[in-house]
């Protein structure tokens, strides 16, 4: 596998220059649900409405997925299901840091610690390493948002977690929400995967939908 839906939000959240994260609470949760979703389409984990369970514990090959089917399979203490906003909402944090260490174990960005005015406590960046992967993300995106190309699963259930997560800026920086919302609202909700696949995605959307306006909320009450 090549890399995965959780890395390819977290890659694009990052600054190149700085290797800060921009939005990092939306893109957090949608990293934790590109990993869920990304196990869905291996097989390993199933969803059906505000619900999922682990299926298959056999190993994918991709330790950011294994190390997850674990986790998940810890969790779950023998329950059959449980609630994907519950997941998300413990794994968001964690996902971020699995899917940066996966970034830079491939060469994609490189890890840096610096302090602020040399008196704050260290802080991690991850500025860019090789901008080739970035580039070819963006241009599937673009080619499918844009110009129309038909997107494959892999791109589509992608493009379904951006839009879902409010994270369009992040994809398209150059380009009003206006310009980009309609076709990725058309491609998530599209017939582009298998009725299970196609499910998921819903259920997911709809999850991703409730956790970011619970942290809306508290943001808001706070």
């Amino acid at each position: 596998m090549g890399i995965t839906l959780a890395e390819e939000i977290m890659l694009l959240s990052l600054d190149d220059e700085s290797g800060s994260a921009k939005q990092r609470q939306a893109a957090g949760w949608a990293v934790a649900g590109g990993i869920l979703l990304e196990l869905v389409l291996a097989g390993r984990v199933s969803v059906t409405g505000k619900y999922f369970a682990l299926v298959d514990t056999s190993p994918t090959g991709e330790p950011l997925l294994d190390s997850r089917t674990g986790l998940i399979g810890t969790w779950l203490r023998g329950r059959s299901n449980r609630r994907v906003t519950d997941w998300l909402t413990k794994d968001h944090t964690k996902a971020v840091a699995a899917a940066l260490e996966g970034l830079r174990g491939r060469g994609v960005v490189l890890e840096t610690e610096h302090r602020v005015l040399g008196l704050f406590p260290l802080r991690r960046r991850y500025p860019a390493a090789d901008g080739s992967v970035e580039e070819a993300l963006r241009a599937r995106l673009r080619s499918v948002v844009i110009e129309g190309a038909e997107p494959d699963e892999r791109t589509a259930g992608l493009i379904a977690l951006i839009h879902s997560a409010g994270l369009h800026r992040l994809a398209f920086p150059d380009l009003p929400r206006r310009q980009t919302a309609p076709r990725m609202a058309e491609i998530a909700t599209g017939q582009w995967a298998a009725d299970s696949v196609r499910a998921a995605i819903r259920d997911m959307q709809a999850a991703m939908a409730a956790v970011t306006v619970m942290t809306a909320a508290a943001a808001a009450a706070g």
